[in-house]
């Protein structure tokens, strides 16, 4: 955007999909705090997408609108607390059971009540709107010993929270189904206690962006701030309610 821009009003979000940007324009947010890029790589590098019909349409909106967007991520997440994390702790109600201390490399820690992998599960889905999950596990395994990781964190960090005494349950956005997920699979198929519940990038960070808009708050008394979710991109064939049924179509003569 124009360095020069007055800005107007601050809209937070996951990350600036079209829907954001009309939902900001609408509202009158000319400055987008966005915590993943604009266009489809982790350098918003244009290379790819020079001459492709959806970058330039999206590129034209965001120009014809004056919008300014500044991705916030490194920076979000180096604070103390996390600020993604601070949001996720806060949405899934567990503050009350992390862990004392700094969160490690290896993640954020819990112990929640006991319950089942598969009733855990489900809270999330409840806690985080969420239409597409994903897990890996004993549904019926007990579980009180929980890591989160947000977003795509990667295998490494992944496969090391898992090995710890203290995890039974991580919590993650989302991993390469070769790696983490693989990991996973062959740990529960030799009868360890391990789980892996994948909310979905989106998901998983995405109230650590309606924490920033709280955050942003005080820094700029008077101005108004607003989150505007990016919302998670998958849905189900069970979360769209049916309208038509397929039938065998009748032969033609």
């Amino acid at each position: 955007g124009d360095p020069t821009t007055r800005i107007t009003s601050i809209a937070t979000t996951f990350t600036p999909t079209m829907e954001v940007l009309r939902k900001a324009v609408a509202a009158g947010d000319n400055l987008i705090v966005s915590h993943e890029p604009t266009f489809y790589n982790h350098l918003d590098e244009s290379t790819l997408f020079a001459d492709d019909p959806v970058y330039k349409e999206k590129l034209a909106y965001i120009q014809e609108h004056h919008l300014v967007i500044w991705r916030f991520h490194d920076t979000w997440h180096l604070r103390n607390p996390d600020g993604i994390a601070e949001g996720f702790v806060a949405q899934s109600g567990w503050k009350a059971f992390q862990n004392p201390g700094q969160p490690s490399e290896q993640g954020f820690f819990f112990n929640l009540p006991q319950t089942t992998l598969q009733f855990l599960a489900l809270d999330l889905k409840r806690r985080f709107h969420a239409r597409a999950i994903r897990i890996i596990g004993d549904p019926a395994m007990k579980v009180t010993k929980v890591a989160y990781r947000p977003g795509a964190s990667g295998e490494a960090k992944h496969v090391k929270a898992l090995e710890r005494d203290d995890v039974e349950v991580l919590v993650v956005g989302e991993a390469p189904e070769w790696e983490t997920v693989l990991y996973a699979l062959d740990a529960q198929q030799q009868g360890r206690k391990k789980a892996l519940i994948l909310l979905g990038h989106n998901t998983s960070e995405e109230a650590g962006m309606d924490n920033c808009a709280k955050w942003l708050g005080p820094i700029f008394p008077g101005m108004r701030i607003d989150f505007i979710p990016a919302g998670e991109p998958y849905w189900t064939p069970e979360s769209v309610p049916t309208r038509t049924s397929l039938k065998k179509s009748s032969p033609s003569h």
